[in-house]
């Protein structure tokens, strides 16, 4: 018993001691802040199954969710009010292009994707607006690309990214438009990945 767990755990240690191989499945998890384009801050968390084409290209469909707490503008109002995004969820197809020779275990990488955001409610925090009036206030969907880059250490990740997603019509619980929100957004983002092998020997 003792010589086939042995035996078991040295095959594990050959097997992750490769660099990346084509064809490998891989499972990356990233967390970080996220800051709207017109100012504001929030978080964010990805999760992103890969399947490696080459050993230096990845196609991923990418999961996550964003929480913002951002600026949005009232047409029957003169300033910007504070609202907050309870959490935009994201569907988005991935691919990323490693830019190293599949040895050294420092390896960039830049990458681009294409995606479905499902834009949740926003609440407003200002005391001085009728909530009877308001109501809650529905936002879009909207289908946007993003754009992101970074390098990976090992099994370990850090990105920045950029999600290009349009503005999105504020309505009341009449239905009638009564702002729009701004839903661009940078990310800054750590993380780490499993399987797929590691970068260098």
């Amino acid at each position: 018993m003792k010589k086939l767990l042995t035996i078991l755990l040295l095959l594990t240690i050959m097997q992750t001691a490769y660099s990346q191989e084509a064809g490998r499945f891989r499972f990356q998890m990233d967390l970080g802040a996220a800051a709207p384009k017109d100012g504001g801050i929030g978080a964010l968390v990805n999760f992103e199954p890969q399947i490696l084409v080459t050993k230096n290209l990845a196609v991923g469909l990418r999961m996550g969710v964003v929480g913002l707490a951002k600026d949005v503008v009232y047409y029957d109002i003169p300033d910007d009010y504070d609202g907050e995004i309870s959490a935009n969820t994201s569907v988005s197809g991935t691919l990323n292009y490693y830019l190293n020779n599949g040895k050294s275990r420092v390896a960039p990488y830049i990458g681009a994707g294409f995606g479905y955001y499902g834009l949740s409610n926003i609440d407003i925090d200002d005391t001085d607006i009728d909530e009877d009036e308001v109501g809650d206030l529905k936002a879009n969907f909207a289908w946007a690309p993003m754009v992101r880059a970074g390098v990976e250490l090992g099994k370990f990740r850090i990105g920045a990214e950029y999600n290009f997603v349009p503005s999105s019509d504020l309505q009341n619980v009449g239905g009638e438009v009564i702002g729009q929100a701004t839903n661009e957004y940078f990310g800054f983002t750590l993380g780490f990945f499993v399987g797929g092998g590691k970068w260098g020997r």
